[in-house]
């Protein structure tokens, strides 16, 4: 779970919350460096509302890892599939990431800033449940 978190869902909200205060489009590559080197999403080869795109993209579909039978929380219990709100918590991050993505492909950060309101009540909902307490007291 911990190494979904750092790989996949926290590098891709953070793109998805960049484009609600920054343009996708004004954001250019530094001069001289290589985009398909770059280490922001932004100013890579396939930067832009493009990294918007693919970032939402990863959101949403990350929700099906979410739901692997055997993974673990980052004390080493299971995760707690069988609460009836793990499901309900997986389905509105997909969601979230399907409303960034639509609102990424319109290219306009009002719709970006009202997905972002989305991904963030998703992730909070988690958070506070599981993510929020004590490292030895999550995912109980």
């Amino acid at each position: 779970m911990l190494e979904l978190m750092r790989g996949i869902l926290y590098p891709a909200s953070n793109v998805v919350f960049a484009a609600q205060n920054d343009n996708p489009a004004d954001v250019k590559p530094v001069p001289g460096q290589d985009p398909s080197l770059a280490t922001d999403p932004l100013v890579s080869t396939f930067g832009g509302w493009q990294a918007v795109e693919n970032a939402a993209l990863a959101l949403s579909e990350s929700a099906n890892l979410l739901l692997i039978p055997g993974r673990k929380c980052a004390n080493g219990l299971p995760v707690p599939m069988e609460d009836p709100d793990w499901p309900k918590f997986v389905q509105e991050l997909r969601d979230a990431g399907k409303k960034a993505y639509k609102a990424a492909q319109s290219k306009n950060q009002d719709n970006m800033v009202d997905a972002a309101d989305t991904m963030t009540a998703a992730c909070a909902n988690c958070h506070k449940k599981w993510r929020e307490k004590r490292l030895a007291d999550r995912c109980k």
